[in-house]
């Protein structure tokens, strides 16, 4: 009933790009802010990005921070993760994940998941 379904992953070079989306259905999103999370081969899950509410404030790991970008479209639903000059390192499953909130994100209780999109980044 109340489902985060991601989409957009594949298989990218090196240096490449990817967009990846997570429609909300069965809730309004915009009572949520939204985290990615992604687990590569063999590693432990890692909070990637996160956004408020209102998208006014954005959020990202070091590991990311400068090639991927995070934004909402209220209005459709919808959070985005824009993942520019991919990398190797960057192969994993990514999640993205709603909790409800006032203010703020970060990458604890999240009260909905989605079951993940693959990526995986190789020439």
């Amino acid at each position: 009933q109340l489902q985060l379904v991601e989409s957009g992953g594949g298989l990218v070079q090196p240096g490449g790009s990817l967009r990846l989306s997570c429609a909300a259905s069965g809730f309004t999103l915009d009572y949520y802010a939204i985290s990615w999370f992604r687990q590569a081969p063999g590693k432990e899950r890692e909070g990637v990005s996160c956004i408020t509410r209102s998208g006014r404030v954005t959020n990202y790991a070091n590991s990311v921070k400068g090639r991927f970008i995070i934004s909402r479209d209220n209005a459709k639903n919808t959070t985005y993760l824009q993942m520019n000059s991919l990398k190797p390192e960057d192969t994993a499953v990514y999640y993205c994940a709603a909790k409800e909130a006032t203010f703020g994100c970060d990458y604890n209780d999240m009260n909905y998941w989605g079951k993940g999109t693959l990526v995986t980044v190789s020439s």
